[in-house]
C-alpha cells in the first residue's frame, strides 16, 4: 500500500491502532470469567443441595463447579452467598406471540388472531420473551398460536442476539382438523388461518408438517379434539412418524377424554392440558413414554378466560398424574394481559395450582428443569449446573426444594453466561 502524504500515513497508523485495541478488547470480553459464589446449590435431578459452591462461567458455558474451585485473577465475582442457586427454569407450554387483552378481546384469543397483524404479534413476542426471561425462564417451548410463523422470527432474533429472550423451541402453525379451535361461518371459512393449518387427509398432514419444518418449526403441534370430528389413533401415529423422520417431536393438545386416549395410544412426545384424561389413559401414556404437560389456570386468569368452573377438575387430574407417576413437565399456557403481572409472573402463578394438587417443591423444581429439559431435547446442554452445560442460572432468596413460593421472585438470572437480572 502506498500513501500520498505523511498525514495519510499517520491516519492509517491511527486506524490500525484503533483496530488493534478493539480486537484486544473483544478478546478480553470473550475471555472474561465470571465466578458465582453460591450459598446453596440445587441439583434438581437428585433433589439435593450443597453449600458454599463456586461456579465458573466462561464464553457462555459452565467450566467448573465445586467448593474448592480456584477463582482466576480478574474474574467478575457475583456474590450469591446468601441465596440458593439452581438451573434456569423451563416453561414447556408458552405462547409468546399471543396476548389476550381484557379491554379488547373479552377473554377470547379468536379476536386476537383476527385483529392483530403478524408484525404486531412479533412485537408482543419481543416483549413477552424478555419478561419470561427476567422472571427466571431461560428456556421455553412456544407451542403455536403465533400467526404466520411470528415466533420463528423471535427465535432467530434471540439466537442472533438482536433481542433478549430465552432459548426458544417453537412449533409454528398448529395442525388441526378443519376449524382448528374455532367455530367458523360458511361465508368466512378462512378466518382461522393462518392461526391453524387445517389437515384432514394424509396428504394434507404431510404437507402441513413439512411446511411447518420448512418455515422453522422445531416441534410439531397438533390439536386433536376441539371439533366433533377428531384425529384417530392412526392419524396421530401417522403424524408422529412423519414428524419423526425429520427429527421433530410431536406435541398433542388433548382436551377431551377420547382425544387424550388417542394421543396416549399413538405415543406422542407430549400431551398438553389433559383435563378430561382417564386414569387408565394416564397409565397408557406412561407406558408409551409420553410426558404430561398440565397447564392449570390460576384464579386470577381463570375468570377472564371462562375457566373458573374448571379448577377442581384440573387439580384432580394433576393429582391423578402424581398417583400414576407419569413424568410431568411444567407448562403455563399464560396468554392474558392481567394488571400487575408480567408474562413470566403469570406463568409462575401456576405454582399454587401444582402445590394444591400435592406436588412437592422438589418435584415441582424437577418439572421446571430436569423433566422439561428432557422433553424439549436440550437435557445435554440445559437444565443442570455442571461443567460443559450452558450457563443458564437463576437464584432465589431461599431454598425452593423446601418452599416453591420463592421461585416467584428470583433475585438473579443468567442466560448463556450473560447476566440479565441481579448481580
Amino acid at each position: 500500500m502506498f500513501f500520498s502524504s505523511v498525514s495519510e500515513w499517520t491516519a492509517a497508523k491511527r486506524m490500525a491502532l484503533v483496530i488493534c485495541v478493539s480486537c484486544l478488547s473483544a478478546t478480553s470480553v470473550l475471555a472474561q470469567v465470571t465466578a458465582i459464589q453460591a450459598g446453596q446449590l440445587v441439583d434438581p435431578e437428585t433433589g439435593t443441595v450443597t453449600s458454599n459452591q463456586t461456579i465458573l462461567v466462561e464464553a457462555g458455558l459452565i467450566t467448573a463447579v465445586g467448593s474448592d474451585v480456584a477463582i482466576p485473577s480478574g474474574a467478575n465475582i457475583v456474590d450469591l452467598s446468601t441465596s440458593t442457586v439452581l438451573p434456569g427454569l423451563i416453561d414447556a407450554h408458552v405462547h409468546l406471540c399471543l396476548n389476550v387483552r381484557l379491554d379488547r378481546d373479552a377473554g377470547d384469543y379468536y379476536y386476537t388472531s383476527l385483529r392483530e397483524s403478524n408484525a404486531a404479534r412479533a412485537v408482543d413476542g419481543v416483549v413477552n420473551a424478555r419478561e419470561v426471561l427476567e422472571s427466571g425462564f431461560t428456556t421455553v417451548r412456544d407451542i403455536g398460536n403465533d400467526g404466520n410463523y411470528a415466533c420463528t422470527a423471535i427465535r432467530e432474533a434471540i439466537e442472533a442476539k438482536r433481542i433478549i429472550g430465552p432459548t426458544v423451541i417453537n412449533a409454528g402453525r398448529i395442525i388441526a382438523p378443519f376449524g382448528g379451535q374455532f367455530h367458523l361461518q360458511p361465508d368466512k371459512p378462512d378466518l382461522a388461518e393462518p392461526e391453524y393449518f387445517f389437515a384432514d387427509t394424509r396428504d394434507e398432514m404431510v404437507k402441513a408438517i413439512r411446511e411447518n419444518i420448512h418455515y422453522g418449526a422445531m416441534v410439531i403441534k397438533i390439536v386433536i379434539d376441539d371439533q366433533d370430528y377428531i384425529y384417530s389413533i392412526d392419524d396421530i401415529r401417522f403424524m408422529v412418524e412423519e414428524a419423526g423422520r425429520a427429527g421433530r417431536p410431536l406435541a398433542a393438545h388433548a382436551w377431551t377424554a377420547q382425544g387424550a386416549h388417542n394421543a396416549a395410544a399413538a405415543g406422542v412426545t407430549s400431551m398438553e392440558h389433559l383435563w378430561a384424561i382417564r386414569d387408565e389413559d394416564l397409565e397408557l401414556a406412561k407406558e408409551n413414554g409420553v410426558i404430561a404437560v398440565f397447564t392449570p389456570f390460576p384464579p386470577v386468569e381463570a375468570g377472564v378466560v371462562g375457566a373458573e368452573g374448571e379448577h377442581e377438575q384440573q387439580i384432580d387430574r394433576i393429582r391423578a398424574a402424581l398417583r400414576v407417576g407419569i413424568p410431568i413437565a411444567f407448562g403455563s399456557d399464560a396468554v392474558t394481559e392481567i394488571p400487575g403481572y408480567t408474562r413470566g409472573g403469570l406463568a409462575l402463578a401456576r405454582i399454587d395450582m401444582f402445590t394444591e394438587a400435592g406436588m412437592t417443591p422438589a418435584h415441582l423444581v424437577q418439572s421446571m428443569t430436569t423433566e422439561a429439559a428432557r422433553l424439549l431435547g436440550v437435557a445435554d446442554t440445559r437444565g443442570a449446573i455442571r461443567p460443559g452445560m450452558a450457563a443458564d442460572i437463576v437464584a432465589t432468596a431461599s431454598n425452593p426444594l423446601e418452599d416453591a413460593q420463592t421461585l416467584k421472585a428470583v433475585v438473579f438470572v443468567m442466560k448463556d453466561g450473560v447476566i440479565v437480572r441481579g448481580g
